[in-house]
């Protein structure tokens, strides 16, 4: 679920502190300066999609680790592979990502055939035992082959 900075601005990584489009910049060749539109425009001409693994939930605050866990209401990940059947790879922002989807939608919906879940390391500025670079690193391995 985005953190409060991104609610409010209506952006996905809008806290000024989160790697993420410092990262995606570095492995898709983005402006991370860019306007969000023509960010998220140029991530998805390069094959990456952003989306949440929730829709609505109860949070006070911005950390995941205090989402409610009976308010979690789950995006429409069935349509979403409908719509999306070549998925490669299905990467998670962080291991709070990854838990949602385990506990509230793998064992509801098949991802596509040959898609890999993927654990990324959070991007967020909470997750601070990692530097950006050496976030940056740990992406770039894990999606080589995907963004190659």
């Amino acid at each position: 679920m985005p953190g409060v900075a991104s609610l409010d601005a209506g952006q996905y990584y809008a806290h000024p502190r989160n790697a993420f489009w410092f990262i995606m910049a570095e492995l898709l060749g983005l402006d991370a300066r860019a306007p969000y539109a023509q960010r998220i425009a140029g991530a998805n001409a390069r094959g990456v999609a952003l989306w949440d693994v929730v829709h609505r939930c109860v949070r006070p605050g911005s950390l995941d680790a205090r989402i409610a866990r009976d308010s979690v209401e789950p995006n429409d990940f069935a349509g979403f592979y409908a719509r999306h059947p070549d998925l490669r790879v299905i990467g998670f922002n962080g291991g709070a990502a990854a838990t949602l989807y385990q506990r509230h939608v793998a064992a509801r919906v098949q991802a596509p055939a040959g898609a890999r879940l993927c654990v990324l390391p959070s991007t967020s500025p909470a997750h601070a035992a990692l530097r950006p670079e050496a976030k940056l690193a740990a992406w770039r391995e894990a999606l080589a082959d995907a963004l190659a």
